[in-house]
């Protein structure tokens, strides 16, 4: 199984930790959000990895060449930001004759239940299954609408006037449908670019698990006092 971990923010809120290390290694209870990505994707059968990057990407390289990792892992430096979608486009060949794969924002900490969104994923074959959660600030988010059976039919990103609060969790499944859409304009993002030409080919897998983007400093200091560690195989 494949995975993109979408790791090329500048992480401008982070600093000064970001100052010398890119977002995507700042530390949980001393653990770097990468290495904790890595763990998740080996406990959900995940052992083919494209990271991309762009800022501070030596250093993730280093880190990389340092880990005992028993997966293929894939480094792609941009030079110029692509974008979410971009990205993905970019490197559609790496996942061609797949039937799905996960895309993952390298900045959500998070205990979800991968297998049990998968079996999800399998069982209706949407053109792309969104992990959702409950928010405080959905002017923030990518916000969406479903249907009673899951299906979404209705995504905005960022809006002014929301009209709910559950959100894109920055973890989704995606098809080679959803990647026909991404448009050749660079750069190009999943939220404003891609998903709102979805609408009602999507389903969504409610989060109820921990999950929080440690994008700001206030949610990086709370991860650091709640963290509780990632889901294990043998939590179900």
């Amino acid at each position: 199984m494949k995975a993109f971990i979408l790791a090329a923010g500048e992480g401008t809120r982070l600093r000064p930790i970001t100052d010398h290390i890119p977002k995507c290694l700042v530390p949980i209870q001393g653990v770097p959000m990468l290495a904790i990505w890595l763990q998740i994707c080996r406990e959900n059968g995940i052992d083919d990895i494209l990271i991309n990057l762009h800022t501070h990407a030596e250093v993730v390289r280093s880190f990389l060449d340092e880990q005992n990792v028993d997966m293929r892992i894939r480094v792609v430096e941009e030079t110029s930001l692509l974008g979410s979608a971009g990205t993905l486009g970019a490197n559609r060949d790496w996942v061609s004759g797949d039937r799905y794969f996960w895309i993952f924002y390298a900045d959500v900490l998070n205990r979800a239940d991968l297998r049990c969104m998968a079996r999800l994923h399998e069982k209706r074959l949407p053109a792309a299954t969104l992990g959702v959660y409950e928010v405080p600030d959905p002017t923030r988010c990518g916000i969406v609408c479903t249907r009673p059976d899951g299906i979404i039919d209705y995504f905005v990103e960022k809006p002014k006037t929301p009209p709910g609060n559950l959100a894109f969790s920055g973890l989704m499944i995606g098809t080679p449908a959803m990647l026909d859409v991404i448009p050749a304009t660079i750069p190009a993002d999943i939220g404003f670019d891609v998903l709102p030409k979805l609408t009602g080919r999507m389903l969504a897998f409610p989060i109820r698990d921990y999950l929080i983007d440690i994008g700001t400093m206030t949610n990086y200091c709370l991860a650091q006092a709640n963290w509780p560690g990632i889901r294990r195989a043998e939590d179900g």
